[in-house]
């Protein structure tokens, strides 16, 4: 119980110290319902185990407002109704103080529960504690996700943090790795954590195929813009196609030309856009157009997994130094599998065989989200160390291109 309390006391601690570089008047920022402002999670994150650990199993505990219990509710209708997400912003009370008065009190209520190692549900009360700092963790990332999409909206450009944005060097040569398929399985075998859409382990054929070394990189979507990709329709699927035309699309979402000189906006501020640095940014559509344009395709899912696991672990070395995904670096092998872009696949976002999600409210966290949505691999810049691994399942809407998401190219070989 105590390496728990310290992963409970330091994820809590670390949502904290990702907020020290805001000033007041950033902790309600949203620029659009799908995202979130600052103070929003922290409160999201204090209800979870408030909701979920303190009031099912310490008697008579009482919440700070029971008000809350609507306000920082994100999606469990199994809980209750919830304050409407595109108002969040709207939320400059409770304040800042009182949610950090908040999350005192529900982090000392949940160390003083972890401390009963008598108690009756001790099992289902690990359980929980475990899922809610895994829950913490990927709001840490949406954090910056939601954070930088918000501040670029400002015409000054604001910075979130002052370190620079991107080395500047150059990147190995693409090259493809081939992979003989064949029966394979898929699906999370360790005794750790693992989120249920990771779930089960099962077994699945796959073709040969090649996956690029590394990610796609600025210079290389520059060569598809300029050879009139965002105005070639064979490029496209259909819904792709329209949303282009609807909003306009012309380059990956933070990409701008300053007098001619081409910048990228950052959690570092507007950078120069360095040409090694990968293409993020990119929705599932972008992403699908350029492979399609490059004669190539999106990996699979299962073709991801199959060869992350032949590649060395996850490194993000780089995550407390910069927020910005870098050039690749070295020669050997898959690189940026976690430390730069999210990877979109073309699997869309299911339920494994024989996935079951759990009853009641919990049950709500994964498995009524499987329906058109994309699966991504791998993790980011901004990603939080402990949850990267090759079984991980992230989810969006092909739409979607404020993560930090970039592509990997992927083709279809003939069996020797």
């Amino acid at each position: 119980m105590t390496e728990l309390r310290q992963a409970f006391l330091h994820t809590r601690a670390e949502s904290l110290r990702f907020c020290e570089p805001l000033v007041a008047d950033d902790y309600c920022l949203q620029a659009e319902p799908f995202t979130s402002p600052p103070k929003w999670h922290l409160a999201h994150t204090t209800w979870f185990f408030e909701t979920f650990i303190l009031k099912p199993y310490v008697p008579g505990y009482r919440p700070d407002n029971d008000l809350y219990e609507v306000l920082f509710n994100s999606y469990y209708n199994g809980v209750g109704e919830q304050h409407p997400r595109p108002r969040r912003g709207l939320l400059s009370r409770p304040t800042v103080d009182e949610v950090r008065h908040y999350r005192e009190r529900v982090d000392a209520a949940v160390v003083l529960l972890l401390e009963q190692d008598d108690h009756d549900d001790k099992d289902a009360i690990v359980e929980r504690v475990v899922l809610g700092i895994e829950h913490e963790r990927q709001h840490q990332e949406l954090f910056f996700t939601d954070l930088k999409y918000s501040l670029a909206q400002n015409p000054m450009h604001p910075a979130y943090s002052d370190a620079t944005s991107a080395a500047i060097g150059q990147t190995p040569d693409q090259h493809w790795q081939r992979f003989e398929g064949g029966l394979v399985e898929q699906g999370y075998s360790g005794s750790d954590f693992c989120f249920d859409n990771e779930l089960p382990r099962h077994r699945y054929y796959l073709e040969p195929f090649e996956l690029a070394n590394r990610l796609v990189t600025n210079a290389e979507f520059q060569a598809f813009i300029d050879d009139a990709g965002y105005q070639r329709p064979e490029l496209w699927l259909a819904d792709g196609w329209t949303v282009v035309q609807e909003q306009h699309w012309q380059a990956p979402l933070y990409w701008r030309d300053n007098n001619g000189q081409a910048m990228e906006f950052t959690l570092h501020g507007l950078q120069p856009r360095q040409p090694h640095a990968p293409a993020c940014h990119l929705s599932g559509y972008e992403a699908d157009a350029y492979a399609r344009w490059a004669d190539a395709r999106l990996p699979t899912e299962q073709e991801w997994e199959v060869a992350a696991q032949q590649a060395s672990g996850p490194d993000v070395s780089n995550r407390n130094s910069c927020y910005h995904p870098q050039p690749a670096s070295g020669d050997n092998g898959l690189q940026q599998l976690y430390d730069a872009c999210w990877q979109w696949t073309q699997s869309a976002y299911s339920a494994y065989p024989g996935y079951r999600p759990a009853p009641g409210a919990i049950g709500e966290y994964n498995g009524k989200f499987m329906s058109n949505q994309w699966v991504l691999r791998g993790g980011s810049c901004v990603s939080v160390q402990q949850q990267l691994r090759a079984s991980y399942r992230n989810f969006f809407y092909p739409v979607d291109r404020w993560q930090f998401s970039g592509l990997r190219l992927a083709r279809s070989l003939q069996p020797e």
